[in-house]
């Protein structure tokens, strides 16, 4: 198994290392970082915007290959991920937009996902049954439904819950109050009503979107010879399915999860763009309307590292639940 492992980390390195290049390739040859500066009045001139974009290392007017050779050393030897269009450290803005991604996705990602496993193979055992016709229904509903528009709806649901009860239990603007005063239970509850909406709002694409895939491979087990098996040696029904159904059925699911990741990052951009949440989402959008090129890089390789994250993740489950690969 850790020789497995081994050469799955070592094929993830590689990844990592071209989407670090593509990234960097393709940021500067779309954005435009001398656009930022046109129009300022009183007007720049053109030296000084090369002198400012060569400061920080993204002059177009400089080799593509060298440029990266330059950002690539100080990226590799030092952790630095250069400087934003408006000469502040990459590095700064980067770990506090991370931070405050993280809070939002993982709750939202953890919650959705075991939702989602457990729906799937609750409908799954209940096949045409009201309810999984209901969740199959509420499914499809949510997943047709754009991620921003159900971001729009959750907010507006709130708006009137708050005016029918004339109360503001349900904060949807920001991470926190601003200038709260208490002491950590405040704190925290407030940080957790702030969290509510947003959080719900990523954990409902993630529960329709793993419902259904569980769903779908959980009643391939069910009709399997060995679960048959299992019943005519005397398990339980509950404990076949969950000993030896539920846990062949989550084998393909862990593959799909490193994949299903990604679409939750781009959602949770709409999502925090619209409950003014200041994460990585938000600043790649930032980024992209100011042609900021280093910010748009530390974005996607943010992005990417999540993603090969997940990938590396989903190798650990499936050895964990594939006798067949741990011994490979």
């Amino acid at each position: 198994m850790l020789a497995y492992l081994a050469k799955r980390l070592g094929y993830y390195a590689v990844l990592l290392v071209v989407a670090v290049f593509l990234s960097y390739v393709l940021a500067s040859l779309a954005l435009d970082p001398r656009a930022y500066f046109a129009g300022r009045q009183p007007p720049i001139s053109p030296i000084a915007v090369d002198q400012h974009l060569t400061a920080l290392g993204i002059n177009d007017h400089q080799p593509l290959l060298g440029r990266f050779g330059h950002w690539a050393d100080r990226a590799v030897l030092h952790g630095d991920l250069g400087r934003t269009i408006d000469d502040e450290p990459v590095n700064a803005e980067f770990a506090r937009r991370l931070g405050v991604s993280l809070r939002l996705l993982l709750i939202g990602t953890v919650l959705g996902t075991g939702l989602g496993v457990l729906a799937g193979a609750w409908t799954a055992v209940r096949q045409y049954k009201l309810s999984d016709r209901v969740v199959t229904l509420a499914s499809f509903a949510l997943l047709s439904t754009p991620v921003f528009l159900l971001a729009v709806l959750l907010k507006t649901g709130a708006i009137w819950f708050n005016t029918t009860t004339g109360t503001d239990v349900i904060q949807f603007t920001g991470e926190a109050t601003p200038g709260l005063s208490g002491g950590l239970w405040a704190i925290l509850r407030d940080r957790g009503v702030h969290l509510l909406l947003p959080t719900i709002s990523v954990a409902l694409f993630a529960i329709a979107s793993y419902s259904r895939y569980q769903r779908s491979t959980m009643l391939d087990v069910l009709g399997s010879d060995y679960l048959r098996t299992a019943r005519a040696k005397g398990l339980r029904r509950h404990t076949a399915l969950l000993r030896h159904g539920l846990r062949t059925a989550l084998i393909p699911m862990s593959t799909y999860f490193s994949y299903g990741f990604l679409a939750l990052f781009t959602g949770a951009t709409f999502t925090e763009t619209i409950f003014g949440w200041h994460g990585m989402g938000e600043w790649f959008i930032s980024s992209i309307n100011k042609n900021d090129v280093n910010s748009v890089v530390a974005v996607n390789i943010f992005a990417a590292v999540v993603v090969l994250a997940s990938g590396f993740l989903a190798d650990l489950l499936n050895a964990a639940l594939d006798p067949r690969v741990r011994h490979a």
